[in-house]
């Protein structure tokens, strides 16, 4: 166990979780003083942003709500929303929706006021301070946004997914209410539901696991793998549902401290050229990625196969094999396309995708083993 390298966990302040917490959104906003409120969320969910708005709006709160956020967002959408507001006294920022509208609500809080671009804030640790209150509601089990440093936003000028990770974007309070995802289809619940589990593995198996992050991580990928195709079969399946909620949100505890690697790097330029949904992406080059980085992690492997439930015998390379079986079975359970060709994506494009994965330095860093742009290129291939 690495105990030498030192680890910090930025988490929100609250955090709820179960059945009926989101109901607890306005009395915090109510309890803190809050006077002038945006409400960002999705047009899919406007009754529900509508019905947050009109309690604080009877409780004598100014009231602005933000549909407008798009499934991939790029700089020029946050841009937009972010002057639909410039210049309002807004002191509390409540997000509700998937992990989009959560980024976008994050940096909306964190940069309200500010005069420059977001461009100037991707990177690490720029944002300087937040004065705006941040609540977070996801209605997906996925992105673990709501208790995360990271917001990632399209950047058309480099073609590329970028992030802003900053502990400012950490929300006040996280409102994780697993009856708020019954109402995802099963496609978006699958996607958004492996991301999750990604989220979990890549940073067990990572150059910079720790101790701390090991067990919940873990703990996250057992909750999900077991559960995750009840809930793509029936949304209604508060059970499946609730424990699919508690995988991501470990997931996203996982984000700050240690984040992801080669499975999130790889799919971030799918996202950016071909407008896949990043738990798509993520799903796509999941048992690939893990298949390169068997060598190089085998008893982390080993450990994440346990966990899915495969047989615990034999050599520890054998398990680890079947736990990437394992991975590529609940895909296919789940519904998930097998092959990026499915999706659209041509063989000529690899050699673009590789080069874009290979700017995410930042991500494949982390991963066990060393990616190089050839070895990005076979990946690429084998998930063809």
């Amino acid at each position: 166990m690495n105990f030498q390298r030192p680890i910090t966990l930025h988490q929100p302040g609250v955090v709820s979780f179960g059945i009926g917490c989101a109901s607890q959104c306005a009395p915090a906003l109510l309890g803190r003083g809050a006077r002038g409120v945006a409400v960002v969320s999705s047009p899919a969910l406007a009754a529900a942003a509508e019905a947050v708005a009109r309690r604080l709006r009877d409780n004598g709160l100014a009231v602005s709500v933000l549909l407008d956020c798009p499934a991939e967002p790029d700089v020029a959408a946050f841009e937009a929303l972010r002057r639909k507001i410039h210049g309002q006294p807004v002191d509390s920022v409540v997000g509700l929706g998937g992990g989009s509208v959560l980024d976008l609500a994050k940096l909306l809080a964190a940069l309200h006021g500010r005069e420059e671009p977001v461009t100037q804030f991707f990177g690490t640790g720029l944002i300087p301070h937040r004065h705006v209150h941040l609540v977070c509601v996801p209605t997906t089990a996925g992105t673990g946004s709501e208790v995360s440093p990271n917001a990632i936003l399209y950047d058309p000028a480099d073609q590329l997914k970028k992030a802003v990770i900053s502990p400012h974007l950490v929300p006040d309070v996280a409102l994780v209410d697993p009856e708020l995802t019954t109402s995802a289809p099963p496609a978006l619940t699958a996607a958004t539901g492996i991301d999750a589990l990604v989220h979990c593995l890549e940073a067990y198996a990572n150059r910079f696991a720790h101790p701390l992050t090991d067990t919940i991580a873990l703990e996250g990928i057992r909750l999900i793998s077991a559960h995750l195709p009840r809930a793509v079969a029936n949304g209604g399946d508060l059970e499946a549902r609730s424990a699919v909620a508690l995988g991501s949100l470990y997931g996203g505890m996982c984000l700050g401290p240690v984040n992801t690697a080669a499975v999130h790097a790889l799919a971030y330029p799918l996202g950016s050229e071909f407008r896949l949904a990043h738990g798509l992406s993520n799903a796509l080059l999941l048992p690939h990625v893990v298949r390169f980085n068997l060598p190089a992690a085998t008893e982390r492997y080993a450990n994440v196969a346990r966990v899915l439930g495969v047989t615990d015998t034999g050599q520890p390379a054998e398990i680890a094999e079947r736990g990437a079986n394992r991975l590529e079975k609940l895909c296919r359970a789940c519904g998930v396309p097998a092959r990026l060709s499915a999706v659209g994506v041509p063989a000529g494009a690899i050699p673009r995708l590789a080069v874009a994965a290979m700017k995410v330095q930042r991500l494949l860093k982390n991963n066990p083993r060393e990616v190089s742009l050839a070895d990005a290129e076979a990946i690429y291939r084998a998930a063809l």
